[in-house]
């Protein structure tokens, strides 16, 4: 099987029958995280993230199935996730392949547009990372100075 990326809070999902997409809301569990340096705000979504208050807006705009009328979302069961890891909340892990159902749309209807995950640049990122390489891809910066103890994810402090 092929890598997948796991669904975190803030993932972007659209029906195949709604006109706008809408953010993944994790609220059945509070404690595993992924892609969050301080463990914080991406919680790991799951098969138990189903209901009425599943999204952002809880629309995914129109529904062409209801003849254009406003898309009220609610997800009955996911499809497609990974089997191997259950969560604290006996919940299965979405990965981006994952598909939701919808009881106006149908099954699989809600796909994962992205995952929720982004890549955060730690100090032991820039301390292993190939200063020629660096160099190349942003000549503006000095790669010495990332290594600087003054270095934080937010930038270089001078002094």
């Amino acid at each position: 099987m092929a890598e997948k990326y796991i669904v975190v809070q803030g993932a972007v999902c659209q029906c195949n029958f709604g006109s706008a997409p809408d953010q993944l809301k994790v609220l059945s569990q509070t404690k595993e995280y992924a892609n969050d340096k301080d463990g914080s705000t991406k919680l790991i979504a799951s098969t138990k993230d189903i209901g009425g208050s599943t999204f952002s807006s809880n629309t995914f705009g129109s529904c062409s199935k209801q003849n254009n009328r406003p898309c009220k979302t609610v997800v009955t069961e996911w499809k497609g996730f990974y089997e191997k890891a259950t969560l604290t909340n006996g919940g299965k892990v979405l990965t981006e392949d994952s598909k939701a159902t919808c009881p106006i749309g149908g099954a699989g209807c809600i796909k994962v547009v992205k995952h929720g995950q982004s890549a955060e640049v730690s100090k032991e990122h820039t301390q292993k990372a190939n200063a020629k390489v660096q160099k190349a891809l942003n000549p503006a910066v000095d790669p010495k100075a990332l290594n600087h103890p003054k270095f934080t994810a937010e930038g270089i402090i001078l002094s």
